[in-house]
């Protein structure tokens, strides 16, 4: 099957393909005049790649992966890199919400200012500038 069949039929962009071999996570022969051709069975690895990819693991972490796929055996590396990884993203949610909440605060304070907020509304420690007449 030729590049452009598996992209249409996996949902995915030739580039994208060809962005899995370079990292190893597929493989394809080559024609005598250079063509990619997978076997059918390209269709289904994209797609599980692609669910890797959405569950946030990166192509390094799912090479690491793909040989318990392709034996049907996960062993415990597997699960310790799968759990490493749940942690990683379950730390990072819990960035992002106190960033969220961070923003909520500062729009708050944006819609309601107070003087412990806003130097601006505060009173001057000075005395505006007159000037003096000379005489």
């Amino acid at each position: 099957m030729r590049i452009g069949d598996v992209a249409l039929r996996a949902g995915v962009s030739t580039r994208a393909l060809r962005y899995y071999e370079e990292q190893g996570l597929l493989h394809s022969e080559r024609t005598l005049s250079g063509q990619r051709t997978y076997p059918e069975s390209a269709i289904e690895r994209v797609k599980l790649i692609q669910q890797f990819f959405t569950a946030g693991l990166s192509s390094r972490t799912v090479l690491q992966l793909l040989p318990c796929v392709d034996t049907g055996q996960a062993s415990p590396e597997a699960f310790g890199i799968l759990t490493a990884e749940r942690d990683r993203i379950t730390t990072a949610m819990a960035d992002l919400a106190a960033a969220r909440d961070a923003l909520d605060q500062m729009i708050h304070i944006a819609h309601h200012p107070t003087p412990e907020h806003c130097p601006a509304l505060r009173e001057t420690p000075w005395a505006p500038y007159e000037a003096h007449a000379t005489t």
